[in-house]
């Protein structure tokens, strides 16, 4: 009986390490539908984006207040969790508060942690305030309904919760309140509890302790079905992300070589090319998820569902259907989709008469789109909702022949006259005849 709370501990730190484990691995199968594309080129230049953009927060700052109270979350969170490490020791081993031998650093230490974790209290009360009362317009749009809104406030609950708990554990602790009297924060809520005698003080700091250790737990588990995936994959994404110059399109394989092959005099155009019988037939563009590449379908799961691409882009804001935002989160949800079909077929996917294109996303969506990058140069963490609307606009051109009219007209004038205008070829240079 002595080493049952010991016990119960590690089954259930066990438990949530190992459903953690089977959606990471889950989540790695899914990105790697996508198509492959190398991202190993300027690694010194890809750390320094991780470090700038993911750690360093850079782009987050350019909207100064949600910036601010997102870095004090951030640091508050990732900081005040190294004390999940003397949790998990004292839980295996039954100790308690094994880092106290570092007396008044140790008193020091958590005293910063408190005062950090109230810092989160306020900052995470603030973006609550500004989702629900102040009703932020980028956090009203059709897409954030139901599940997303939810889902937003869930997290902030988690995170209020998990402060909470934190400062009331420290609190209700006598032994560490005797050693660290001095302590800003817990040393005065431990007033609160001023009328409690030393084992219902006991009581209430184990129950504490054990819901937050819990809480942490489920809250790393409920991060594979929230938007706040993003605290994990913020980094591989900002490292792989594309370090082309925003607006330079990559080249199509097949097209480069039918036009390499067309401008070779020496090739014979109509000798018949060689046919690997094992490739997976090419399709020009994507309409569904597994024809993305793996990069793009890391940035569908890595999106922050913070709006603000939506909030600078131009066909959104002129009342068009277009949300940035809506792609990504399109995305993420076939590709669950896609992964959900797996899973229920052994491993295999089959075909579900469904797709990225129509299903979720509509060919109005992607022609509404400028390319002007807006949404690329505003993501906080280097997510690219251009790349997936430029794929998908690929396929409804080389593949349906589906472009809008005035585009085909245009395709055809080029065609036929070598100019985007309908007139005779003749007349194309009548223009140097002008005063």
């Amino acid at each position: 009986m002595e080493y049952i709370d010991n016990l119960l501990f590690a089954l259930i730190l066990i438990a949530g390490i190992g459903y953690f484990t089977i959606n990471v691995k889950k989540l790695v199968r899914n990105i790697n539908l996508g198509r492959d594309v190398n991202r190993s080129d300027n690694s010194s230049e890809r750390w320094k984006n991780m470090a700038m953009i993911a750690l360093g927060q850079s782009k987050m700052i350019k909207r100064p207040i949600a910036g601010f109270l997102h870095i004090i979350v951030y640091v508050g969170f990732v900081i005040i969790n190294i004390e999940v490490l003397e949790i998990i020791i004292d839980g295996l081993f039954g100790t308690h508060r094994v880092f106290s031998f570092m007396g008044s650093f140790y008193g020091f230490l958590i005293g910063s942690f408190e005062i950090l974790a109230v810092l989160v209290l306020v900052a995470v009360i603030v973006f609550w305030i500004r989702r629900n009362v102040v009703k932020l317009k980028r956090f009203m749009n059709s897409e954030m309904k139901t599940w997303p809104k939810n889902d937003a406030n869930y997290i902030l609950y988690f995170e209020m919760v998990l402060m909470s708990l934190f400062l009331i554990m420290n609190a209700t602790d006598v032994h560490f309140q005797e050693m660290n009297s001095g302590n800003i924060i817990s040393s005065h809520i431990a007033y609160w509890f001023g009328g409690f005698d030393v084992s219902q003080l006991h009581l209430i700091e184990r129950t504490a302790w054990w819901i937050h250790i819990c809480g942490i737990l489920v809250f790393l588990n409920y991060l594979y079905f929230s938007k706040h995936l993003h605290i994990l994959l913020a980094f591989p994404n900002t490292y792989f992300a594309d370090l082309n110059p925003k607006g330079q399109f990559d080249n199509l394989e097949s097209v480069t070589k039918e036009v390499k092959l067309m401008m070779d005099p020496n090739a014979d155009p109509f000798a018949a090319q060689p046919v690997d019988e094992n490739a997976v037939p090419s399709k020009f563009g994507a309409s569904d998820v597994q024809d993305l590449n793996w990069v793009q379908l890391l940035n569908a799961y890595t999106c922050t569902e913070c709006g603000r691409c939506t909030s600078v882009c131009p066909a959104n804001i002129t009342g068009k259907k277009l949300s940035p935002r809506k792609i990504m989160m399109d995305t993420r949800d076939r590709l669950e989709e896609v992964g959900k079909n797996i899973d229920a077929n052994k491993g295999v996917f089959i075909p579900d008469n469904k797709s990225l294109l129509n299903d979720y996303i509509t060919t109005e969506e992607l022609w509404a789109c400028t390319s002007c990058n807006a949404c690329v140069e505003e993501c906080p963490v280097n997510i690219s909702p251009l790349s997936i609307i430029m794929d998908m606009r690929r396929y409804l051109v080389m593949e349906q022949s589906a472009a809008p009219q005035s585009l085909n007209a245009m395709m055809t004038n080029i065609e036929n006259n070598g100019a985007p205008w309908q007139y005779n070829q003749m007349d194309r240079l009548n223009w140097k005849d002008e005063n």
